[in-house]
């Protein structure tokens, strides 16, 4: 590839998640705004957020957990919040002795609590451990979020709030989920401790 066609694609890709994010706020700001709300809601009510999802979801997950736990913008006390990605021996132990799907739903099962939020990633929607472990948090009372993209594959129908990406290229999918995580971050510590 010629350094002007490996710089038009580079642009290409670059261009689309511009526009995707774009778009972010007319796809998905209902949605936004009803996660903020319940994420808010479960926080002042002394309730965790659990988080998970495979691969670079796993990784957002986490990215997540930590601008809770630690801080996003501001100084200010560490809120309640856990990525399912991150236990070695239980994620092994789970899988090994219960299968790969069941890896975060046997968690939420034995750490969630009613009220908790549950806040699943899939870009494709059609992870199957994903999916479990929605399932799992809605037979434990707790809230369910769904970060997927395109057309949010069966994940979007489980989940009480779905937050769906308007596209279909995993990567811009993946850019636009921090953006909504990075988000709801910054809205929750603003009804927290003021603007």
């Amino acid at each position: 590839m010629q350094p002007e066609e490996l710089r038009a694609q580079i642009a290409r890709g670059l261009q689309a998640g511009v526009e995707a994010r774009a778009r972010l706020a007319e796809a998905c700001g209902e949605a936004l705004l009803r996660a903020v709300q319940q994420i808010h809601k479960a926080i002042k009510a002394r309730c965790k957020l659990m988080l998970f999802g495979n691969g670079g979801s796993a990784g957002d997950a986490q990215h997540m957990a930590t601008e809770f736990v630690c801080r996003f913008v501001r100084n200010r006390e560490a809120l309640p919040a856990m990525a399912l990605t991150t236990d070695s021996s239980v994620l092994t132990a789970i899988g090994n002795d219960f299968g790969f799907e069941q890896i975060f739903a046997r968690q939420i099962r034995a750490l969630g609590r009613p009220g908790d939020v549950a806040i699943g990633i899939s870009t494709s929607g059609r992870s199957a451990n994903v999916l479990e472990a929605i399932k799992a948090a809605r037979e434990t009372g707790l809230i369910t979020i769904a970060l997927t993209g395109g057309l949010g594959g069966e994940l979007a129908g489980l989940a009480d709030i779905a937050l769906l990406v308007p596209s279909n290229r995993t990567a811009t999918i993946q850019e636009c989920h921090i953006a909504l995580l990075h988000a709801m971050c910054e809205a929750v510590e603003a009804l927290l401790f003021g603007e």
